[in-house]
């Protein structure tokens, strides 16, 4: 199983960050390789809203489902797949702290198919490309996106 764990701060306000983060229409905007993302099921953000991601990963397009296993505004929020390339599972804490706001981000995958072979690989480019999604988010939201 490969397991990333990222955090930064964000000098914005742990609403403004939460809101920004919850709402998967902004990932197209920070994480690299989303070409969508979007809530499938109807009615208001809460655990066991449904999600889809159209993105290109290490070469290769894929579409992955999934659905919101946490939802604790402005704390937390956490997901699980349920369809896709292979499982996988994530969560974003939300701590204030300072002028600002402590993100923790941890996604654990488990390879299979393709994947699987790639597996040393993979967990390198996910460490890599979910820092600097980081990176990206501080970015967009201290300038006011």
């Amino acid at each position: 199983m490969a397991k990333v764990k990222n955090t930064i701060t964000i000098h914005r306000p742990i609403d403004d960050v939460f809101n920004f983060v919850a709402d998967y229409h902004n990932n197209v905007k920070w994480q690299t390789g989303v070409i969508t993302a979007e809530f499938t099921s109807p009615g208001s953000i809460r655990v066991g809203t449904t999600y889809k991601y159209d993105a290109a990963f290490m070469g290769r397009k894929m579409e992955t489902t999934g659905e919101l296993t946490v939802y604790d505004p402005p704390k937390k929020i956490a997901w699980k797949s349920t369809s896709g390339p292979f499982p996988m599972s994530g969560s974003t804490n939300f701590e204030s702290v300072g002028e600002g706001t402590l993100v923790t981000d941890i996604i654990e995958a488990e390879p299979g198919g393709f994947f699987k072979l790639a597996g040393p690989l993979l967990a390198k480019q996910m460490e890599s490309q979910t820092g600097n999604d980081m990176k990206k988010l501080k970015e967009n939201l201290e300038k006011g996106s």
